[in-house]
């Protein structure tokens, strides 16, 4: 066994797999008490989570993650509705199947919107909401995986490169490279690519702009001064495809907060900045309490 699969291994022995909506899929977790829901969004999977779930656990929490269809350890059915909406219906499913009342929500990337999605299905299990570097009214650029992907779509050997993915993971997501090692890089497009060679990645990004009745606008569930639970925006303030400045500003104008927390970091905080951003979902969950 090579050092990726080593480490793919360390990731399923430290979640289980579950159905739904007729679906397999697979969510990480640790902890016990409150649960914090945490959506990943593109090209990752709940292995993204990892360090902010284990932090979350010695903070009193029950942090978890679950894979979306078509990435990570989840299914990868051709007939799927991979797009935001039937992401977020999925979403809400899953939420069901695991059994989850009351949830702490934290998005993230294209996790944002699908989280949204979810948050309005479910709003009135949602305890908190914290937004980490996405859109809030989509789509109107490209998420970091689209860029990825499109290419991918042209030239299939361009896709699966090791080195591609290390140099666009390390360039646009993660600010201390000595903090991944390799093996975790390599990791991460193993379980994009999955065993299907990154066919239902594929189908995903082709999905993820078709939006039914023409793009969404969030803001409504966003908004800190008109919903029941708490809001909070974390942006990676070094993020070179969502810049704080334009996107991060964006965010915090929709929840009609004065502030947010800069965090140094790229687009992948949860690698650089696990520790400060559990801390912070804690304030958050402590300060209102549910």
């Amino acid at each position: 066994m090579n050092d990726v699969a080593r480490v793919i291994e360390a990731h399923r022995d430290a979640g289980a797999f579950f159905e739904a909506a007729g679906l397999r899929t697979f969510a990480r977790h640790d902890g016990a008490g409150e649960n914090v829901l945490l959506m990943h969004g593109l090209p990752a999977s709940s292995f993204l989570y990892r360090k902010v779930i284990a932090e979350l656990a010695r903070r009193g929490f029950r942090a978890l993650s679950f894979d979306l269809p078509g990435l990570g350890l989840s299914a990868r059915p051709e007939g799927f509705d991979y797009s935001i909406r039937g992401l977020g219906r999925f979403a809400a499913a899953a939420v069901d199947a695991l059994g989850l009342q009351r949830f702490h929500l934290v998005v993230h990337d294209a996790g944002g919107p699908i989280g949204f999605e979810l948050a309005e299905r479910r709003h009135d299990r949602i305890s908190s909401l914290t937004i980490l570097n996405t859109l809030i009214q989509p789509p109107t650029i490209p998420f970091p995986g689209e860029l990825m992907a499109r290419v991918a779509d042209r030239v299939p050997a361009w896709g699966r490169s090791p080195w591609v993915w290390r140099q666009l993971m390390l360039r646009v997501g993660i600010l201390d490279a000595s903090g991944v090692p390799a093996a975790e890089l390599d990791a991460y497009r193993v379980l994009a690519l999955g065993d299907d060679g990154g066919s239902a990645y594929l189908r995903i990004m082709r999905a993820l702009g078709r939006v039914d009745g023409g793009p969404r606008d969030y803001t409504a569930l966003v908004n800190s001064a008109t919903n029941p639970y708490p809001v909070q925006v974390i942006w990676g303030a070094l993020d070179p495809a969502l810049p704080l400045r334009r996107y991060g500003m964006k965010a915090l104008a929709a929840t009609g907060l004065r502030y947010l927390a800069a965090l140094p970091a790229r687009h992948f905080l949860q690698e650089d900045q696990a520790p400060a951003v559990a801390e912070l979902i804690e304030q958050l969950a402590t300060q209102h309490p549910r």
